[in-house]
């Protein structure tokens, strides 16, 4: 049976998502929009709207415009905002890369996503020129690299704000087609795709959730989710914003320095992840604080433990609840309202125009309510696609619309889901994506191993982090010790990838199970993993 929200549905305008922010701000004017954190340093809703403007005007004036990509390579800057909605609003799409990002992974990206344009901080400058050298000279040109700032051999993003905002042309945008952004998810599984979210995806998030939670122009909202990952971008960046509030922005997280903030700025809502909360909940200095402004904060990205959400409440006299959603659906999919009725140990409901359907994992059948199987999503907000990727999009994208989570869930009587277990093989470590593939095919260059499979391994404060079973080669362990063995793997593993996908623990062993055709069998040490951890 199809789930529909208990919601009505409500209107998506046929709006860019430029367009529809610029409308939906028009009347903000002198309200603070943005402020960073460490600094200070502000901007009115008057000057976002600027700002963007002159942004998408000096890109044009570059040859910059419809089918062509910026990359931003970034933490949280005010700034962000003007170089992904001036890149929308010239026409081109944004693909955002996570700032801890080595230089090959992220010319890994600059080349899939086709990046002609390259946006960074001047401490991240290094890295970037090395990743367009990379992506050079496997084809795709990086044609300008700016700094939010200044440095040397770059182009400061200024020189785009000092443009005549007057010579902006119009570009014609079909919402529901064209792609303004481009994060990246390890899907199903694999590595690293791009997805596809149009404007359209975009803006119906925004207004499928505008009246679940209460967000407007009297809230001031901590800006500590990263906006190259899609929760930050579509909740706090474009949704937040489009409603009038103020974003304080973090470009990284301190526990203290997040408490300050919310102290010193008196922030009402916090979006967040599990292991903030571990801190919030934990840690002593967390007293040292007022954060008596704070109405709800919101968990995301991982799954949130009944005990967790109790302590943090019980702390800081706030309200705690999670919501749902994934890159795919831009990516709110599920929430519990504010205010409203709030199971803490489930996601929510359904938000408007979003319908759900619970699959047996192995029959296919439709299922009822507190019947566990695969979760499966249909709504405006579904991607586009992966990009290039066609075999990747029809695994889990059916041609009528339905969406293939690969989460395990359940629905009560009441519309209420629970989130299980995940068929997808990507581990999530602190809400962060890190696909096994990659990491079994760094192992596999190590001289010392024969085979390797790479699983989530249960962590209290992470959720999950990437062990890896490994099979050495026999002459491995005559030149060193075990502990030896595995240390220099890790290390290994940490010098080529980010420190969210490092291999945190490591297990030896004789052989790694495979099906007839070769296939990993993830599931099998997946359930020995557990099993151990228990």
């Amino acid at each position: 049976m199809i789930f529909k929200s208990p919601f009505p549905d409500v209107e998506i305008p046929n709006l860019s998502l430029p367009d529809y922010l610029m409308r939906e701000t028009a009347s903000y004017g002198s309200r603070q929009a943005l402020i960073d954190g460490p600094s200070g340093r502000s901007y009115t809703y008057d000057q976002l709207r600027e700002y963007i403007r002159r942004t998408a005007a000096g890109l044009q004036a570059r040859g910059f415009g419809k089918g062509q990509t910026t990359a931003i390579y970034s933490p949280n800057v005010p700034e962000y905002a003007f170089a992904f909605f001036g890149t929308a609003l010239a026409g081109g799409t944004c693909t955002t890369a996570n700032p801890l990002y080595t230089p090959g992974e992220l010319a890994f990206q600059i080349k899939d996503a086709g990046a002609r344009l390259l946006v960074t901080v001047p401490p991240l400058l290094e890295a970037a020129r090395a990743a367009a050298e990379l992506a050079a000279a496997e084809g795709q040109k990086v044609d300008e690299i700016f700094v939010f700032g200044e440095a040397p051999g770059a182009t400061p993003f200024a020189a785009l704000l000092a443009t005549d905002p007057a010579t902006l042309r119009p570009v014609a945008i079909d919402p529901a087609e064209d792609v303004i952004a481009l994060p990246y998810s390890s899907g199903t599984t694999g590595k690293p795709k791009g997805v596809m979210l149009t404007h359209r995806n975009l803006v119906a998030n925004i207004c499928q959730t505008h009246d679940l939670d209460e967000v407007d122009d009297h809230e001031t909202l901590i800006g500590v989710l990263p906006f190259f990952h899609s929760y930050g971008m579509t909740v706090i960046q474009a949704a937040s914003l489009s409603r009038g509030s103020t974003v304080i922005t973090m470009p990284r997280f301190d526990l203290e320095e997040f408490c300050r903030l919310i102290q010193d700025h008196k922030v009402t809502i916090g979006y967040v992840v599990p292991p903030i909360l571990v801190g919030l909940a934990k840690h002593p200095n967390v007293s040292n604080y007022d954060l008596s402004s704070l109405k709800f904060l919101n968990s995301g990205a991982a799954p949130l433990g009944l005990d967790l959400a109790q302590a943090v409440k019980n702390r800081l006299h706030c309200v705690v609840k999670q919501g749902y959603g994934l890159t795919e659906t831009s990516p709110v999919t599920h929430t519990s309202p504010y205010p409203g009725r709030i199971k803490v140990d489930t996601v929510g409901v359904s938000i408007p125009n979003t319908e759900c359907k619970i699959i047996d994992i192995v029959s296919g059948k439709e299922l009822g309510p507190n019947e566990q199987g695969e979760l499966y999503i249909r709504g405006p907000q579904v991607m586009k696609g992966y990009l290039n990727n066609r075999e990747a999009t029809d695994e889990c994208l059916s041609a009528d619309g339905w969406l293939r989570t690969g989460d395990v869930a359940t629905v009560d009587e009441e519309g209420y889901y629970r989130i299980h277990d995940r068929l997808k093989e990507f581990i999530k470590y602190k809400g962060f994506q890190v696909a096994p593939a990659e990491l079994e095919d760094y192992l596999m260059g190590h001289p010392a191993i024969a085979d390797a499979a790479v699983v989530p391994s249960p962590d209290e404060e992470a959720g999950e982090v990437p062990k890896g079973f490994i099979v050495l080669k026999p002459e491995a362990r005559r030149a060193k010790s075990d502990q030896e063995l595995i240390e220099d793997i890790q290390a290994y593993i940490a010098a080529k990838v980010a420190p969210h996908k490092k291999l945190r623990r490591v297990e030896f062993v004789d052989q790694i199970p495979k099906s007839a055709s070769g296939k990993i069998l993830r599931r099998v040490l997946v359930e020995q993993e557990r099993a151990a951890r228990r």
